[in-house]
């Protein structure tokens, strides 16, 4: 079909459709006329603008009852014609609003009709686009006083289908409209930038809206869930952008509190609102309770697009009527804080840009700062906190975390204020500590034991792909949700990074101190404080708040280490075994020896783990928990120092070696974690790199502590875990450890023989990992032999074909032979056949070349410690002790074939020659 572009061309088109619609109103006239206008210009529309909308308004005005289906044909040809032109009439604008609103209204009824849904479509529709037709400035000489009743018709007409209407549709486009109509559309040229007087001038118009809009968009948004989540954001969106520019302090400052004389008509005036002081403090009333229904209901909406939105709400309301509005202030930053830590990262991100905001304008509520609001708020909450941590469910417990750790972002420094007050302080500590406090009932906490000995080394690039804050899983006696430990951690860590770090630490020290029910707690707080303090894991909303000075950081961090590696509380019962229970009770008793008298004396002699001769396992569950928080207190330390924990290594290195070394495996975790932390942090590529680097210090103090092993039973653990995670650059540095460790052997085997077994074997399986090349060992092997030859020097045949990994059932039944024989000239039982015998056998051959003295040399260094290890472990093998007996058999995990010379399926053979015969050990 032709396109006609002049006026002309299509007035002839256009004209015989008209007339007949003008005679007949029929649905098919208003379809053949809406197919001729698909044929014209939007210019020629343009200009036969009024000459095409005469017939369709003449259908709609004309009087008796129409069928439905006509009235909607006219409303979606009317919209298409406004669609294409612009309405350029004040009165043909306001005239073409009341027809198509009334398109809507029952008269009969006084209520709206009930018509389809398709016709309410339209309908709305077709007034969105007739407001966005609309040219220029008529839009605003449209919204004139005269107007208030035609408005405020529609305004209730959109606000009934909006709450009443069943279709998603139906709901989404009336409140769209609404915003068409409250000047609050999206699109980009509606509405423009407005002056003051036209501010005002809309504000008292809308003034008159305001309490219906607000009654009707609250019940919709604490409506059903289930009528989906845009329609609660688009009225959320209206109801704030309503209440903001009605209740705006700029605007409401320039009404003068005489109200002008409107020059409409007395029903007019009636409905006109003077905006002065009374009317401002009654409607404030009433919309801050409509803003706590929402509030409340908005807060915990399951779509996060919802509670995002509500961050907007108080945004605008604050930032814009923080005056008019004072009374809805708190629970606008309640709500606010409330979702600091939303599971969305969408919301979580746009709370903290608001509160940032927040932080840097100097917002003023009423007549007090945002800052003297938010204190208040604080104070009342850890007034109640106690209480509420003890009486909630974990839903509760996580909101009033929530909020409690809005408004430390919020308030910055000045949460100074809130704790120099001591009893806020105490009631905080206690909230804290109450809610922290862990189920140390299951069995299976000191039951988990570290049988195995892996290495501790990681490489620098599994260190970089695990993050440092590994928290070992705890059970709560208060609550199961992780989601409030996380938390926990964050309130402690802003508490470090705002708060006053000397008053907290004394505090939570001193709490430490007071008792053992609160040292887990108060350990668990000092170490997210220190980290806090750092601003390792805070993000800093208030750009010139000064972070802790590094060297005030040291300072209380060694303070903090060393009542943590102290003995009576590094050095804790946990588990039931004799010989370990009793290093734990000597070490705690040589401990007190340096305490003075007093009530710290009299509680720690009291606590169940050092007066119990049995301790329970509630008790050392307990002691297990405390040293794995101290461990991971260590981590955190050496993260807050970064490279400045080198200085303290001295002190701390050593401690967490000998946890590393524990058999409790939650102990032996958290110390590798610590240890993995104190890598990262000091600059180390990894673990084996750290040992290396204070090899020297470590086994300094090693040697140290052997001479005094009384007062230091847990050095055999030190030296284990070195040579676990070490190289055979260690060697020369251990050489003369290993012999004080035996000749400590020698003197309290009878005593602590278990931890020095350990210590052998960790040894030995050592160098079979050093030294692990074969040739090497053949070498030393000839070496040792030298020009002497003895019955033991001549390996059987199945020693020599299980080098070749190819030991067969004759194989075996020969060495058994040959050790059977072997075993009889060591017990003196020889004939006189094999002395005879041994008497033929051809002479030792002589190197002509040799001219010296027949001296052995010396065997290598991890030879003769290999040597000298295997002699002391022959005389515990008649030890009563099973665990003993058992860890002397106790094979290498891969042991080379060149240390045994048979297979590794055999190498339970070969144990016993060693066990029994001592001059077999010379025969490397």
């Amino acid at each position: 079909m032709a396109v006609f572009d002049t006026p002309e061309e299509a007035f002839g088109v256009l004209r015989p459709v008209c007339v007949q619609l003008t005679k007949a109103q029929t649905v098919e006239n208003v379809e053949r006329l809406q197919a001729q206008l698909q044929a014209v210009s939007d210019s020629a529309l343009q200009e036969l603008q009024q000459y095409i909308l005469f017939p369709l308004r003449f259908t709609l005005k004309t009087p008796g009852p129409k069928r439905e289906r006509l009235i909607q044909s006219v409303v979606e040809c009317l919209t298409f014609v406004l669609s294409s032109t612009c309405v350029k009439e004040q009165e043909l604008l306001q005239e073409l609003f009341s027809e198509l609103s009334a398109c809507l209204y029952s008269p009969t009824s006084q209520k709206p009709a009930a018509v389809s849904e398709e016709m309410k479509l339209a309908v709305i529709r077709g007034l969105s686009t007739l407001m966005h037709s609309a040219y220029g400035d008529i839009v605003l000489a449209f919204y004139e006083p005269s107007i208030l009743p035609r408005l405020g018709f529609a305004v209730s007409l959109l606000l009934g289908l909006a709450e009443q209407e069943k279709s998603k549709q139906i709901k989404t486009a009336a409140l769209k409209c609404l915003q068409v109509l409250l000047f609050q559309c999206d699109c980009q040229d509606h509405p423009r930038s407005l002056d003051e007087l036209e501010q005002k001038q809309l504000g008292d118009l809308f003034a008159s809206f305001l309490p219906g809009i607000s009654t009707a968009l609250t019940r919709v948004i604490t409506g059903d869930f289930k009528q989906g989540h845009s329609i609660v954001v688009t009225s959320l969106k209206i109801f704030y952008e309503t209440a903001s520019f009605v209740m705006a302090d700029e605007q409401l400052r320039r009404v003068s509190e005489v109200q002008a004389k409107p020059a409409v008509e007395h029903r007019v005036a009636e409905l006109m609102v003077h905006r002065e002081a009374n009317w401002v403090k009654n409607t404030s009333d009433k919309v801050t309770v409509l803003i706590k229904k929402i509030i409340e209901c908005v807060s915990v909406h399951p779509h996060w697009k919802v509670r995002l939105e509500l961050i907007e709400l108080v945004k605008a309301l604050l930032l814009k009527c923080s005056q008019s509005l004072v009374g809805s202030a708190g629970p606008l930053l309640k709500a606010l804080v409330s979702l600091v830590n939303d599971e969305s990262p969408e919301v979580q991100a746009q709370c903290n840009e608001v509160l940032r905001h927040f932080a840097d304008e100097k917002v003023v509520v009423g007549s007090r700062a945002i800052a003297d609001v938010l204190s208040e708020n604080l104070h009342s909450l850890t007034t109640s906190l106690p209480r509420l941590m003890n009486s909630q469910d974990d839903q509760g417990r996580f909101s009033t975390l929530s909020l409690l750790l809005g408004y430390l972002k919020l308030l910055g420094p000045k949460v100074n204020f809130v704790l120099n007050s001591v009893a806020h302080l105490q009631r905080l500590s206690k909230a804290l500590t109450q809610v922290l406090e862990l189920d140390v009932a299951d069995i299976k906490i000191v039951e988990e034991r570290r049988w195995n000995s892996d290495h501790l080394s990681a490489s620098a690039e599994t260190l970089a792909s695990q993050p440092w804050s590994r928290i070992q899983r705890r059970y709560f006696r208060f609550f199961t949700d992780e989601r409030i430990f996380l938390l926990l951690r964050q309130v402690c860590q802003l508490l470090g990074f705002y708060g006053n770090l000397y008053l907290l630490v004394d505090h939570f020290m001193e709490l430490y101190r007071e008792s053992v029910a609160y040292r887990k707690q108060a350990a668990m707080i000092l170490n997210e404080l220190i980290v806090g303090a750092a601003g390792l894991e805070v993000e800093n909303l208030h750009e010139r708040h000064i972070k802790t000075s590094l060297e005030d950081l040291r300072e209380i961090v060694t303070s903090i280490l060393e009542e943590y590696i102290s003995q009576e509380n590094w050095y804790l019962v946990t588990c039931i075994e004799a010989e370990e229970v009793g290093e734990e009770l000597t070490v705690r008793q040589s401990g007190l020896q340096a305490l003075t008298s007093g009530a710290h004396t009299r509680q720690l002699l009291s606590s169940p783990a050092f007066s119990q001769p049995s301790p329970t396992i509630c008790s050392m569950n307990s002691n297990i928990w405390q040293i794995c928080i101290q461990l991971e207190g260590v981590g955190h330390f050496a993260r807050a120092l970064g490279t400045d924990f080198r200085l303290l290594l001295m002190s701390a290195l050593y401690p967490v070696l000998e946890k590393a070394g524990d058999q409790t495996l939650l102990i032996s975790q958290a110390a590798t974690g610590a240890m993995m932390d104190i890598c990262h942090a000091c600059g180390y590529e990894s673990l084996q790199h750290l040992i290396n680097q204070n090899s020297d210090y470590l086994v300094n103090g090693i040697s140290l502590n052997l001479r005094h092993l009384s007062l230091h039973p847990h050095t055999p653990k030190v030296l284990e875990v070195m040579l676990q995670n070490s190289d055979a650059s260690l060697l020369p540095l251990v050489a003369d450890v290993v012999q004080d460790v035996l000749a400590t052997l020698d003197q309290f085997y009878d005593k602590r023989a278990t931890s020095f077994v350990s210590v052998l074997h960790a040894l030995l399986v050592a160098l079979a990992q050093w030294f692990p090349d074969a040739d090497n060992l053949g070498q030393l092997q000839e070496q040792s032999v030298g020009e002497k030859e003895s019955h033991l020097s001549r390996r059987p045949a199945a020693l020599e074909k299980g080098l070749e990994n190819t030991t067969t059932a004759e194989d075996i039944e020969q060495f058994v032979l040959n050790y059977l024989k072997e075993k009889d000239v060591a017990d003196g039982n020889v004939s006189d056949f094999d002395s005879e015998e041994e008497e033929q056998s051809d002479p030792p051959r002589v190197n002509e070349d040799d001219t010296g003295p027949d001296v052995e040399p010396p065997l290598p260094v991890q030879i003769q410690i290999a040597v000298d290890v295997m002699e002391r472990c022959i005389h515990l093998m008649s030890d009563k002790n099973l665990k003993i007996r058992l860890k002397e058999l106790l094979p290498q995990k891969s042991p080379p074939k060149s240390w045994y010379g048979i297979d590794p399926s055999l190498e339970f053979l070969c144990i016993f020659p060693f066990a029994f015969l001592p001059s077999t050990c010379h025969s490397w």
